[in-house]
């Protein structure tokens, strides 16, 4: 398993912050090779909702099925995808930061797992999604 984190003050109250990132179609807006994302489920989102984004890596674009496998607003989200043979798991905390009342503090934690023949390729997976081991968000 390959585990990459980074932390980042935005200029914007926590709550509001929270809803944008929730709001899954707006992942290309802020997370680094996605070119596009689309809902799949109905309703608003909670647990269980699910996406289809799209992503590209090396040159490639690869469909990910996406489902929110944790939902507490205002604070955490988390997200699954599995796509050949690795698991993602994305976790954001979002809360107020201490530098400013209108500001929030947003936490992502990305975890990559390979499975059966595509675990010995996880460090190789994990430098092409992130050649400097960080998140660019």
């Amino acid at each position: 398993m390959q585990r990459i984190e980074r932390s980042a003050v935005i200029g914007a109250r926590a709550e509001d912050v929270f809803v944008f990132i929730a709001d899954l179609e707006n992942l290309p807006a802020w997370q680094t090779g996605i070119v596009s994302a689309r809902r799949t489920s109905e309703g608003p989102v909670a647990r269980g909702s699910t996406a289809l984004v799209v992503r590209e890596l090396m040159g490639q674009r690869i469909e990910a099925p996406l489902e929110v496998t944790e939902f507490q607003p205002p604070g955490r989200l988390t997200v699954a995808s599995s796509v050949g043979g690795v698991r993602a798991t994305a976790t954001l905390d979002v809360r107020p930061s201490v530098a400013g009342v209108d500001t929030s503090q947003v936490t992502f934690a990305m975890e990559l797992r390979g499975s059966g023949f595509t675990a010995f390729m996880e460090p190789v997976r994990f430098l092409a999604f992130s050649p400097d081991g960080k998140v660019l968000a």
